[in-house]
């Protein structure tokens, strides 16, 4: 399993509709890429701050999306940001929502 991290600063007082936009417009997006699996955003206090986890079946998954769809969800999401996405990959080791294929080697 394949995870997508993105950390976003949010302008003042566009959580909530950061959020809206997110169920309506961007999930439904995600639910329609091979090997998307879960969609989970985090809001901290003040609602400044948002990180995002993907979790994805592959690797390829995950970077079809990336080069695919992603540039359409920052336009949908681009009034409420106060600055450029910081995005990571990571490969997932342990998940209690998840059960993995195979341990990561390594």
């Amino acid at each position: 399993m394949h995870a997508r991290n993105v950390c976003i600063r949010l302008k003042p007082d566009c959580a909530a509709r950061f959020s809206r936009t997110l169920e309506n417009e961007v999930i439904p997006l995600l639910r329609k890429q091979k090997g998307f699996q879960d969609e989970i955003a985090f809001v901290a206090p003040g609602g400044l701050e948002v990180v995002s986890i993907s979790l994805w079946d592959q690797k390829k998954d995950a970077e079809a999306y990336d080069h695919a769809i992603y540039p359409e969800v920052q336009k949908a999401l681009m009034e409420f940001l106060a600055g450029p996405p910081q995005v990571r990959t990571y490969e997932v080791s342990n998940s209690t929502f998840h059960t993995l294929a195979a341990p990561l080697e390594g």
